[in-house]
């Protein structure tokens, strides 16, 4: 595969995950406007009332438990499909797009299947009330009839920037988050649709960009194509995608179960407007972890190829050139939140109930977040190596055994909602921290070795 060989192993390192980076990045600010656009219209609707803000904050659990499944059976196949392309076998990485693509759509009809049918348990589960639960269930209905189109787009869109096309793999997002933020005010302001219409745009976006991945994947241009021979099931393939995607799948699936924990903990101790306000907190992390996620994701296939064609010197380069740069912008994005707090909340609600009881809890739910730095590039590297058990661990560590317990003891301690959301940086500096260093000593060290310390 000439274009990639050329893509990832001439040059300056740093350059060239720069050079797979930034159109990530770029699409990842994109994305973030599709990821938040429906919250900003709707946190405004109804007066500035926050109740429709609360309720589309309810169905963010579901949501984070369906991208869980698309980063389990995509995420999880792009480090082998690096590793498969480095190495020269071409026809094995071929085989990964193909059974990762199965996966993918298989699982997208059994969970649409499944959130039909306990849609409403799950919402009351969550923390819904009488007010906010009409809401909630409003936007879900509808977004689930777009469940294939969101696991097909995510899961498959990685194939494209591990093949040396990040700008295609930006238009991905960017196709989808454009038409996203054109449809919004349309259904919302214009044809009335409320709650329901901001869902429709979301479901009518992510079909656009969902085909646009696989007409580009299945194109005769494109280096590993998406064949339909390979769209099966191949037991041994989806097994290494499994094991590999299980960390990315924990990672996803666990932030599933602390917004779980979150809402239903505010909903106890604070009522409606804590779930709103840990709303528009889970919108500001995704706005400030957007860019980071893009150089981390950027960085994994140089990593993976790197690691396949035997250049273990670029692997560390790249290892130090993730750490850095992502340490410098967590750091400036903390001090962003804590010099400007209410600017973040005004952004998403008129309602000064949110502001007033948000800036304290904002200026608690991110500190240290430069620690999450540490975590991003512990973490891509396990994955982009294949090291499957120590990222799954990680992400555990993190978010099922930190934040998950602090979550529901804190408040009890005493605490009440300040407890919630002192449980993110207690995780963060701990979860960063060990894994970090984990990857240092059993990975970047060892590599040192192999090369004579370069």
């Amino acid at each position: 595969m000439k274009h990639t060989d050329g893509a990832f192993t001439e040059g300056p390192v740093w350059r060239i995950i720069l050079r797979q980076a930034v159109p990530l990045m770029l699409a990842q600010l994109v994305q973030l406007l599709y990821n938040v656009v429906d919250r900003i219209y709707l946190g405004h609707l109804d007066g500035g009332d926050s109740i429709a803000l609360t309720g589309v904050g309810l169905t963010f659990p579901v949501i984070t438990f369906l991208v869980a499944f698309a980063a389990l059976f995509g995420m999880g196949g792009v480090p082998l499909f690096s590793i498969a392309s480095g190495a020269g076998r071409q026809d094995e990485a071929g085989q990964i797009l193909g059974v990762s693509c199965w996966l993918l759509g298989v699982s997208a009809c059994v969970l649409t299947a499944a959130g039909y049918l306990l849609c409403t348990p799950i919402l009351y589960l969550l923390g819904a009330s009488a007010a906010s639960y009409p809401y909630a269930a409003a936007y879900l209905h509808v977004y689930l009839a777009g469940t294939v189109f969101s696991m097909l787009g995510v899961g498959l869109n990685g194939y494209i920037s591990a093949q040396g096309y990040p700008r295609i793999g930006m238009l991905t997002t960017v196709i989808g988050a454009v038409l996203n933020i054109l449809l919004d005010p349309l259904f919302l302001f214009v044809l009335h649709l409320g709650i329901a219409g901001a869902a429709l745009a979301t479901v009518l976006s992510q079909a656009v960009s969902a085909v646009w991945v696989v007409v580009f994947l299945t194109g005769r241009e494109t280096p590993v194509p998406l064949r339909r021979e390979h769209v099966r099931f191949v037991p041994a393939i989806a097994g290494r995608i499994c094991k590999l995607g299980t960390s990315n799948f924990v990672m996803q699936g666990t932030a599933c179960f602390v917004q779980a924990a979150c809402n239903a903990t505010l909903q106890q101790f604070g009522g409606d407007v804590y779930v709103g306000i840990m709303t528009v907190l889970n919108s500001v992390r995704d706005v400030i972890g957007l860019p980071i996620g893009g150089l981390v994701s950027g960085s994994q296939p140089v990593l993976g190829f790197n690691y396949g064609a035997g250049r273990r010197g670029r692997v560390r380069a790249a290892i130090r050139f993730d750490t850095f740069a992502g340490a410098v912008y967590t750091t400036a994005a903390w001090l962003l939140i804590v010099l400007f707090p209410a600017f973040w909340f005004r952004i998403f609600s008129d309602d000064p109930s949110l502001t007033d009881g948000g800036i304290g809890a904002i200026r608690i739910y991110f500190f240290g977040f430069v620690f999450m730095s540490f975590q991003f590039a512990a973490q891509s590297t396990f994955q982009a190596l294949g090291k499957a058990k120590q990222a799954i661990f990680f992400s555990l560590l993190r978010k099922a055994i930190i934040v998950i317990p602090l979550t529901l003891l804190l408040p009890r301690l005493g605490m009440g909602v300040t407890g919630v959301f002192l449980a993110e940086p207690i995780s963060n500096a701990i979860g960063g921290l060990a894994s970090f260093t984990t990857m240092y000593l059993t990975i970047y060290r060892p590599l040192a070795r192999e090369t004579g310390g370069k």
